[in-house]
């Protein structure tokens, strides 16, 4: 019961990103050709909400669900890393049509197809868990 907030919060960003067709293929595939403004505006949006978010975890000293203080560590600067992280993000995502965040909503909806990226997101992940002391960071 005490999680039930985090499934409903997960419910409703479903139902958001269903209704604002960011997990349409078509709608990606738009974005990477640079022939539609709608998924960059979501994608803005979002950047912005959570800009604010944070601003507002920093400011108010907000706590966690388990009374904990939210602390925020400082990223360490750096090219190479984020280049490289948002090449094999950006190529991973125009190859398979979808970014991780819709994955379980695409299975939902009944494109059982996306099965095969969820496996794939978590090898990469398993395989980052591996290498990540031996990458840049």
């Amino acid at each position: 019961m005490k999680l039930l907030r985090f499934l409903l919060v997960g419910v409703f960003f479903g139902i958001v990103l269903t209704k604002s067709e960011a997990v349409s293929w078509y709608r990606i595939y738009e974005m990477f050709h640079f022939q539609s403004f709608h998924m960059f505006g979501i994608i803005g949006v979002a950047v912005c909400t959570g800009l604010l978010g944070m601003q507002i975890f920093i400011r108010f000293k907000i706590k966690d669900a388990n009374g904990q203080p939210i602390e925020i560590q400082e990223k360490t600067k750096g090219f190479t890393n984020y280049f490289a992280g948002g090449l094999i993000f950006g190529f991973g995502w125009g190859l398979v049509g979808t970014c991780p965040g819709p994955i379980f909503i695409l299975i939902g909806s009944g494109f059982m197809g996306v099965g095969i990226v969820l496996i794939g997101a978590l090898l990469g992940t398993w395989l980052y868990g591996l290498l990540k002391s031996k990458l840049p960071h």
